[in-house]
């Protein structure tokens, strides 16, 4: 029987190997994966994501962690397939049009799905088009990131596009504020990856 706690630790730890050893010595095992992620796993993420928040670890300690995480995702997610395992929601995520960088959106994208969330990740450079495509395959929130001024403002076309549709838009990103995402009508806004669960929880009301 896999040890929740050893677990829970490799992930906070940033320990990849470890995890993956864990992770896969369960699946051998016949293990409930289920009880994997809602006793380690995703407990991991939340509780290195309000360290962060606390600034009693910084960013390097949180993608070390978010890496690990992923690792053993890599493994439990095509077993979990099925649909058996109820996800509390689906959120599309993307940087925006004309925008290459991705590492934060990486970071939110994995704590999402670190917290239970199905997440479509759109990749780089996203137009509303590659945004509406996740509308379409059930996406509830459109979680838009962007690091520089010149194509933070595409948030805002994407913003108003989707308000007439009634699906949220939340935002982020270097450059961006909270008197940015008032300005431009979006459902929320976070400075980090733990306040992005966050607000998507309060949203879906998680």
């Amino acid at each position: 029987m896999t040890d929740y706690n050893a677990l829970k630790n490799a992930i906070m730890s940033g320990k990849r190997n470890d995890v993956t050893a864990i992770v896969q010595s369960a699946i051998d095992a016949g293990e409930n994966l289920n009880a994997l992620l809602d006793n380690s796993m995703i407990p991991a993420m939340r509780e290195i994501g309000d360290k962060f928040s606390k600034n009693e670890v910084y960013v390097p300690e949180l993608l070390i962690a978010a890496r690990a995480m992923q690792a053993g995702l890599n493994l439990i997610e095509p077993r979990l397939a099925s649909g058996e395992r109820k996800s509390l929601g689906k959120i599309a995520i993307g940087t925006v049009k004309g925008d290459l960088h991705d590492i934060g959106k990486n970071l939110v994208a994995i704590m999402l799905k670190g917290a239970g969330y199905e997440v479509i990740d759109l990749g780089v450079n996203c137009d509303i088009a590659k945004y509406d495509s996740a509308v379409a395959q059930g996406a509830q929130i459109v979680a838009c990131s962007s690091l520089l001024t010149t194509t933070m403002t595409y948030m805002k076309d994407v913003a108003e596009y989707f308000k007439a549709k009634n699906v949220k838009v939340i935002v982020g990103g270097a450059p961006v504020t909270q008197a940015f995402a008032d300005e431009i009508g979006a459902s929320g806004y976070s400075s980090d990856a733990n306040g992005a669960v966050k607000l998507v929880d309060s949203l879906l009301g998680n």
